[in-house]
């Protein structure tokens, strides 16, 4: 009987083992059925924002073919990605991002997503909001992702950031199926070509709607192009031949970071001439180095700077009696404000850097450029 009843048990046991295991099985299915399929749509389809000119890659910032004798340094940095972003309108709940990059090794003073992820903004009551990031996947150049879900049906106004740091090989834009995607209008008048060293590129903001440029056209609704050439601004011939040749409004040359005091001296004059040849009357607004951090304890890290701020205000000085006219400046002095909590590692801005240096910035350029470009 004991044995009888330990057999019923025993089956008992296993049917109920089985029976949540259908159930399980079912709400899994039930659940996997539920869930939208995705909708892919390439980059190529939707607005391209944040381009200086027009390349072969969309995703390269400059054509390197097209100009010769650039420095290697600046050809490697000029196909990255840092400042472009897709322009596009849906009205799906979710949106979601397929993407590729060469996969270069995230800098240290970097987060990932800034180096090799994108970084969604929806407008919302007017105004561009941060709405999610889509995270590279470690030892991986290809990703795919959920950037945000759980909206509302409405149809929303988006700008994908692309990575700050990386070459950008391929990207679709994803979203629910059934629901619309197109290309959004372009969000930003009057273009503004910045010209720098890793700081306008966007290191070490922590994602890449944060580097400064992209604030900036965010807060002001001006173009700022990004043409960051990290540790590569150094104001070589062949580098202001290409840049006084792009079509632009207005240039911001915040490239003394990367150019020693010497070189300061010896090209600035160059850089602003042939710009000005091309564009007679287009703003110049020429910035001093941001004071590194390092160079308060670093003695010859500080008088470097030092000379290279005082090198650039001589020039300027210099050009202004020569008679070149719509030239401004922008000293540094209070770029990163004064308590030393500004920097990632004692050169480059973390976020609270830039913001503060967008709030000395920005006042001026809106002046500036509000009043100097020709309508």
């Amino acid at each position: 009987m004991n044995k009888e009843k330990g057999n019923i048990n025993y089956v008992k046991h296993v049917l109920s083992f089985f029976g949540i295991g259908i159930m399980l099985s079912l709400f899994t299915f039930g659940f996997a059925q539920k869930r939208p399929k995705i909708a892919y749509t390439p980059a190529k389809d939707l607005t391209l924002v944040g381009k200086v000119a027009s390349t072969e890659n969309i995703f390269h910032r400059v054509d390197t073919n097209a100009f010769a004798g650039l420095p290697a340094a600046v050809k490697k940095r000029v196909v990255q990605s840092g400042g472009l972003a897709v322009s596009f309108k849906t009205n799906s709940p979710a949106i979601y991002a397929k993407w590729c990059t060469a996969g270069t090794v995230a800098s240290a003073t970097m987060t990932s997503v800034a180096y090799r992820g994108l970084d969604l903004y929806i407008k919302k009551d007017g105004r561009w909001q941060y709405a999610g990031v889509a995270r590279p996947r470690e030892g991986q150049t290809c990703a795919s992702t959920t950037i945000v879900r759980g909206m509302d049906n409405a149809e929303k106004e988006c700008l994908l950031y692309l990575p700050l740091y990386d070459e950008t090989t391929r990207l679709e834009v994803g979203v629910d199926e059934g629901s619309t995607v197109q290309a959004g209008a372009y969000p930003f008048q009057k273009r503004v070509l910045i010209y720098g060293s890793s700081i306008v590129q966007g290191s070490s903001a922590s994602r890449s709607g944060m580097a400064y440029p992209a604030r900036l056209s965010r807060e002001t609704g001006m173009d700022f192009l990004n043409l960051g050439m990290g540790g590569s601004a150094k104001m070589e011939k062949s580098v202001a031949d290409m840049i006084a040749s792009f079509d632009v409004d207005a240039f911001v040359l915040d490239c003394i970071p990367n150019s020693s005091p010497k070189m300061v001296s010896e090209r600035t004059a160059y850089l602003v001439e042939t710009i000005r040849k091309k564009h007679p009357n287009a703003p110049i607004i020429v910035m001093q180095s941001v004071i590194r951090e390092r160079g308060y304890f670093n003695l010859a890290s500080g008088e470097r700077v030092r000379q290279q701020n005082a090198n650039v205000k001589v020039e300027m000085v210099k050009l202004l009696q020569k008679g070149v006219k719509n030239l401004y400046f922008i000293p540094a002095d209070d770029f990163l404000g004064h308590d030393h909590e500004g920097s990632v590692d004692g050169t480059h801005p973390n976020d609270l850097g830039f913001d503060r240096m967008i709030q000395v910035i920005k006042p001026r350029l809106v002046e500036i450029l509000g009043t100097s470009i020709e309508k």
